[in-house]
């Protein structure tokens, strides 16, 4: 079964490029290793200080730039784990080493198609929803809105690397090691009205090529895409 692992948390301070971010670099390597196979996906993001936000009014298209102002804590990373059960997707989020100091959010996926290696062209588009709009994985209007999607698919045809939806939020858990102690919580890690509720990852030449893109994923009247790019890291 597939887990999303969000990491989210204050910005991160070290800047992709720089000596800092490279030495953390050695720590997810180490981590990727030790839990072989069991990584099914996942990236490294630019700050969101670089994201672009597109929500759709009407016939409208509005796109944003800049973080999102609502949200304390924002996504700096994911990894997506191929596991048996919860319990084992928790005990590799714990040794994420973001898991030190910021929250990982352990939540269920209907599914998960997994991509290659990111390089310097790759994007992340991470679907949010209002909580009062999540729709439930196997009613009529998730029917409708995963054919949209599949249509959505065909159309962009090689950009998309990977995606998945996401189980609804109340079957989130949020995983923290503070002073060598596992920390559980039930729920998402934001206390916003908008939770994530599935991600994209794809290709494109420029910010504008990629927002593009992410303006023709189906999402409904209150849900925005948040795109960002990825860091290439090389493994």
């Amino acid at each position: 079964m597939h887990y999303l692992a969000t990491i989210a948390g204050t910005e991160q301070t070290a800047q992709p490029g720089s000596p800092e971010f490279a030495a953390g670099l050695e720590k997810y390597a180490a981590f990727q290793e030790a839990a072989g196979a069991a990584i099914a996906g996942g990236a490294a993001l630019f700050p969101a200080t670089t994201a672009v936000n597109v929500r759709r009014s009407g016939d409208q298209t509005l796109v944003t730039d800049g973080p999102f102002t609502e949200q304390a804590e924002v996504v700096t990373g994911f990894y997506v784990f191929d596991v048996q059960d919860l319990d084992e997707a928790i005990e590799l989020a714990r040794r994420i080493p973001s898991a030190l100091h910021s929250a990982i959010e352990v939540r269920p996926m209907v599914g998960w198609t997994p991509h290659d290696t990111p390089g310097a062209d790759w994007w992340t588009a991470l679907l949010w929803e209002s909580r009062a709009d999540m729709i439930a994985p196997d009613s009529p209007e998730w029917a409708k809105m995963a054919l949209e999607h599949g249509q959505f698919a065909e159309k962009v045809g090689e950009a998309i690397r990977g995606g998945g939806a996401l189980q609804p939020p109340d079957t989130a858990t949020i995983v923290r090691v503070r002073d060598g102690k596992l920390l559980l919580t039930d729920g998402p890690f934001t206390e916003g009205a908008e939770v994530v509720d599935g991600l994209y990852v794809f290709t494109a030449a420029s910010p504008a090529e990629a927002t593009e893109i992410a303006a023709q994923i189906p999402r409904r009247p209150q849900g925005r895409s948040e795109i960002r790019r990825i860091v290439d890291i090389g493994f």
